[in-house]
């Protein structure tokens, strides 16, 4: 991986941030600039590496203990990171925005549709359809096997949710649902009507766009 220095300046994050805007940014640029510097044992870059696969694997839920055991991460890059997640958790997180249609969930969903590797989301609602929240339920091809209802309602149960959409990426950049998908979606649409937690909606998301089975009528009842 690059070091910071020999990257040519217009290419460097933060110079990129500043002529075309945060949203043209990586996960991984994003953390570069938080990050600032790297260490005496690794890059920025790989330190950045090494923040967002700890961030995956926690779903989003870091704790010091996740931080400080990272090669390269000591106390006060920890806390800034901790600090940061904390504010974003507080002023700019999802709870309350109001679907009325797939493409509002959309922006929560941007970043897993850049993931190389599949992952499988739970966005659960209330009875006003505003989020509560999205959550990972799991990472890697989803099938109906992997994909147990137990694990895609128990937070939504714990959320009082009323309601789910469910979401899944295609790191391939193709949107055609596969057989699975549409299997995995069914057993879960049948599930929550058992428990009386609709689901909303199956949305693919990719870089190249969206593909919603409510849109296409292939949710089912």
């Amino acid at each position: 991986m690059k070091n910071i220095k020999s990257i040519t300046k217009n290419d460097r994050p933060r110079e990129r941030l500043a002529v075309s805007g945060p949203s043209t940014l990586k996960d991984e640029e994003l953390l570069v600039i938080l990050l600032g510097s790297g260490s005496k044992s690794a890059g920025v870059h790989v330190l950045a590496s090494r923040v967002l696969a700890t961030l995956n694997e926690r779903n989003g839920n870091l704790e010091l203990s996740d931080l400080t055991r990272i090669e390269g991460i000591g106390s006060a890059k920890a806390t800034m990171l901790l600090a940061a997640q904390e504010f974003f958790r507080r002023r700019i997180r999802p709870r309350g925005i109001k679907v009325t249609a797939p493409a509002d969930v959309i922006p929560l969903l941007a970043h897993w549709a850049r993931q190389p590797q599949e992952h499988f989301i739970a966005v659960t609602l209330n009875g006003a359809n505003e989020v509560l929240h999205n959550r990972v339920i799991t990472i890697g091809i989803a099938n109906a096997s992997q994909i147990h209802p137990r694990e895609v309602f128990v937070d939504a149960i714990k959320d009082r949710a009323c309601s789910v959409i469910l979401a899944h990426n295609h790191p391939s950049g193709d949107l055609t649902p596969s057989e699975a998908d549409k299997e995995v979606t069914q057993r879960l649409v049948q599930a929550g009507a058992v428990l009386g937690i609709k689901v909303l909606d199956h949305v693919i998301v990719s870089e190249r766009g969206h593909f919603s089975f409510k849109e296409r009528g292939l949710l089912g009842s």
